[in-house]
């Protein structure tokens, strides 16, 4: 025994990076909200960064650590806490059996991320853990965490263990001993200012009248409570076409950016569905998703217009630094 739920949380499901290779059968994807914050997670407790981890939304779950277990925390800071003591995130963390893991006030972002050394043993449905909770596939028996749920952990792999060891070793009569360095965590939002998130044109961005084009990238739009996992929907001037056009379903990919006829846009995110008929004014560059999806319900955001090169450019700058850090926390101990 790994975990078990007292409290399941607002949401609180198993997420990996995705199912891909079946979205030409209708299959969603699925998959972290926060993909680098997922990663980063993993790579902190020594696993593969695409190992299945625990994606918390806005009030997080409390769980009981039912056996010795290297930890980490990353994405939106949702007050982590073992037996009511602060506990650090972007690091790794070792925590006692019989200690309980809670969750408080949402200080920034709005989804954390739980990763456990070796994994959570969980099925894996068409290659992925990921749970897709309109299907019931997925996950813990396709739904998100309920309390009394057992979550069984996959034995530590050897990149974990220098770590493991040095902590377990330092812990002392202390529910749980965190390393002294931690990894970066600059885009993670605070505050109440309007965040600046890069995106290109998308195919249809022509068809959209001038003034939309121009609103589009420079005023801001709001984030609605109607936003879930599967897309995010936006309040703001109504983006208006030149013309009424009929269009044929096209594929559609994480952070396209569609506007159905009541001109509001619609950011797809994880759940989003395989094609779609609206016309897509944008597509966000990929590094910025993870602060799209740290967004919460009321937050405004201004799209900032790059090119294709530019948004290749930035992406290949992320992996290189995260091949980086792999490579540093291989070094580390405490």
């Amino acid at each position: 025994m790994s975990m078990k739920v007292m409290r399941p949380g607002l949401l609180t499901s198993v997420q990996d990076l995705g199912r891909y290779g079946y979205q030409k059968q209708g299959v969603i994807v699925s998959g972290a909200m926060d993909p680098y914050s997922l990663r980063i997670a993993n790579l902190l407790v020594g696993n593969h960064e695409g190992e299945a981890a625990l994606e918390l939304t806005l009030m997080g779950p409390e769980l009981s650590i039912e056996q010795d277990t290297l930890l980490s925390i990353t994405g939106g800071n949702l007050s982590p806490a073992i037996d009511g003591t602060p506990v650090p995130m972007w690091r790794p963390v070792y925590v006692k059996a019989g200690t309980v893991l809670s969750f408080g006030p949402c200080k920034s972002g709005c989804r954390a991320y739980l990763a456990v050394a070796g994994g959570f043993d969980i099925p894996q449905v068409m290659g992925s853990k990921s749970t897709y909770l309109r299907a019931g596939i997925g996950g813990l028996h396709g739904r998100a965490l309920a309390t009394g749920d057992i979550l069984q952990q996959q034995p530590p792999g050897e990149a974990s263990g220098r770590v493991r060891q040095a902590l377990a070793a330092k812990i002392g009569a202390r529910s749980c001993a965190a390393a002294s360095w931690y990894t970066e965590r600059g885009y993670m939002l605070a505050g109440t200012g309007e965040v600046k998130v890069r995106a290109m044109r998308g195919t249809q961005f022509d068809k959209f009248n001038e003034d939309s084009q121009r609103h589009f990238f420079g005023e801001p739009f709001q984030v609605t409570p109607q936003s879930d996992r599967m897309g995010y929907r936006l309040s703001g001037e109504a983006l208006m076409l030149k013309a009424p056009q009929e269009m044929i379903s096209e594929a559609v990919t994480l952070g396209t950016v569609q506007v159905p006829p009541d001109g509001n846009p619609i950011v797809l995110l994880a759940d989003r569905q395989t094609a779609g008929g609206y016309p897509r004014i944008a597509q966000i560059a990929a590094v910025d998703i993870a602060k799209i999806a740290q967004m919460q319900p009321g937050k405004k955001i201004v799209f900032e217009e790059i090119t294709v090169a530019e948004a290749e450019r930035l992406y290949i700058e992320q992996e290189r630094n995260i091949v980086n850090l792999k490579m540093a926390i291989s070094l580390k101990t405490t």
